[in-house]
């Protein structure tokens, strides 16, 4: 022991690597319901990234990265993964269906080059835990009654401990049987994820990319509860989900896309149920990569970015499909809520007041004008720019990029 009474044998570099934060880890995070455009961001910047992590979240998660007109969904594999040079990492975090990720493995392998030699390039933390069969069969059961008892939470919740989900069937040798199959091919592949990530941080200077999967709005803690995930999808997950001390967080960057979707039940604002929602769903292909759902549509909601923003602090943003809104003569922005004519200056927690809430928005003109080829910010039209530039000054936030179409190339950067 020193004098002072601390050890530096329990740090593993000796004392330095307590006063040097080491490298640090930029962070990708969907800023609305999900399906922002993750993935994309994601692949744009893995192609300069030595380690690409998940930390929360699983094959729940859909990704879709679409590269040299090849499309690949990425459900519990950090979309990074097709990077050869990459280190894809699997953090303690993320619940893990083993059949599930061996599945979407070998269907993306057999799209293209992307995924060679994956099972070399993935480590997944000793922490993290396994999910069965009758994990997602409950799960779709607990879904059911929520869907059958909409807004009558304290019978759904009854009816959650009244019944042992009777109607569920376990082939348990079955299970267990096919479970080992696979035991084999994962060893290699674990190790102490807590250390491995503080030899990382601390070791060389190295890129380190985390991959956020679901979004802000559906956070365990700050969602739309009870309609959210089981995870935190804010910038705390990052922490929690990989072992690694805030100190080492450093860009945090929010997908936003240029309108606003939602999957299943629960309160959506500036949601439209009409032919301009109808307009945006087709045009913007709608529909889940993992349930297939067509997702609900409707304008930019600002407010509901800006209370992401609080909790995730973005220090720039990415602005997906802006596309997707090439044929309307005008889009609307919903930038503040009033209940009972007075206008509210926070997100509501509570799903009913939300459901009750009057939007207030800005109409700004289209641009009429297919923007898919446009390659840099001066290419865009001037409405197309200033639309970009409103939802800056509204959040005070950077855009950083602006995606206008589905292929890598269709990302424009600003800075």
């Amino acid at each position: 022991m020193s004098e002072n009474g601390s050890s530096s044998a329990l740090i593993p570099n000796g004392e330095g690597a307590s006063r040097h934060p080491g490298n640090k880890v930029t962070v990708v995070l969907g800023a609305q319901w999900g399906d922002e455009g993750k993935g994309k961001v994601v692949d744009l910047l893995a192609q300069d990234a030595d380690i690409v992590c998940r930390c929360q979240g699983g094959n729940n998660a859909g990704h879709t990265v679409v590269v040299d007109s090849v499309e690949y969904d990425f459900h519990l594999l950090p979309s990074g993964i097709i990077n050869p040079k990459v280190t894809a990492f699997i953090g303690n975090g993320v619940v893990i269906h083993l059949p599930g990720l061996f599945e979407e493995a070998e269907k993306n392998v057999k799209k293209g080059k992307g995924l060679e030699g994956w099972e070399k390039r993935l480590i997944i933390s000793d922490r993290a835990h396994i999910v069965f069969d009758f994990h997602q069969a409950a799960d779709g059961i607990q879904e059911q009654q929520r869907q059958e008892q909409a807004g009558k939470k304290f019978k759904v919740l009854a009816n959650q401990y009244k019944s042992i989900y009777p109607t569920l069937e376990i082939d348990i040798e079955g299970e267990l049987k096919r479970l080992k199959g696979y035991i084999e091919r994962i060893k290699p592949m674990v190790r102490d994820g807590v250390y491995f990530m503080y030899e990382a941080l601390h070791g060389p200077p190295k890129k380190i990319l985390v991959e956020g999967a679901n979004a802000a709005l559906l956070d365990i803690d700050f969602g739309t509860y009870p309609f959210v995930t089981s995870s935190n999808c804010t910038v705390g997950g990052v922490c929690t989900g990989l072992g690694i001390p805030p100190q080492n967080v450093g860009e945090v960057y929010g997908v936003v896309k240029a309108y606003t979707t939602r999957v299943g039940i629960g309160a959506f604002p500036t949601e439209q149920d009409n032919e301009i929602g109808e307009l945006l769903q087709t045009r913007g292909k709608e529909v889940g990569v993992t349930t297939g759902r067509k997702r609900r549509c409707g304008w930019l909601d600002l407010v509901l970015l800006r209370y992401a923003h609080m909790i995730n602090g973005f220090t720039a943003l990415a602005l997906t499909k802006l596309d997707i809104l090439d044929v309307f003569p005008e889009i609307k922005v919903g930038i503040a809520y009033k209940i009972n004519d007075k206008m509210i200056p926070h997100f509501p927690a509570n799903q009913e007041v939300l459901n009750k809430v009057e939007v207030q928005y800005e109409t700004l003109p289209g641009w009429n004008r297919d923007i898919s080829n446009a390659r840099t910010f001066d290419d865009l039209p001037v409405h197309a720019q200033n639309y970009v530039r409103f939802i800056e000054m509204e959040l005070g936030v950077p855009v950083k990029w602006i995606g206008v179409g589905k292929s890598r190339e269709s990302m424009i950067r600003l800075f």
